[in-house]
């Protein structure tokens, strides 16, 4: 399988909620990290998808490319935000490195006021560019990976 290939599998299995899919597309130790986690390692990265896959999650890609050990693509996540019960729609640059034929570092961005604005309403469109709220939705999403890693367990 290409690293683009490699890409597209990945996102593929994320669409028809197949989360065991996606973590074989990662390296034992890959580094994953976003606004809303923060950075994250190996079997963490892993349980983060486990966690987050959705099946009424709906989930859109493109913009797929690999050269060497680089890569990226776009992608799109409309869905509602379990907290609130509020709609969002998420877009999302993804960036990739690859390493023996699997994805070693994964790096997500988005604009966190943006999806604070759609996900927590009036109080995350008022504060969603502060470090306050950020460092509080990271905060309170660790946690909840914690506990679904405990859960596992």
């Amino acid at each position: 399988m290409t690293n683009k290939e490699l890409i597209e599998h990945f996102y593929t299995c994320f669409a028809k909620a197949d989360a065991e899919g996606m973590a074989v597309c990662y390296t034992d130790d890959v580094a994953f990290e976003d606004p809303a986690f923060g950075p994250l390692k190996g079997e963490t990265a892993r349980n983060m998808w486990r966690m987050l896959v959705n099946p009424g999650l709906k989930l859109t890609f493109g913009r797929v490319w690999a050269e060497g050990d680089k890569g990226g693509a776009h992608w799109e996540a409309e869905y509602v935000f379990s907290k609130t019960g509020k709609r969002v729609l998420n877009k999302i640059d993804a960036a990739f490195e690859f390493k023996e034929g699997r994805i070693s570092k994964h790096t997500d961005r988005f604009d966190f006021w943006k999806w604070a604005g759609q996900a927590l309403g009036t109080p995350g469109k008022l504060l969603g560019w502060t470090s306050f709220l950020k460092n509080k939705v990271r905060a309170q999403a660790l946690e909840r990976l914690h506990q679904f890693e405990r859960n596992r367990s």
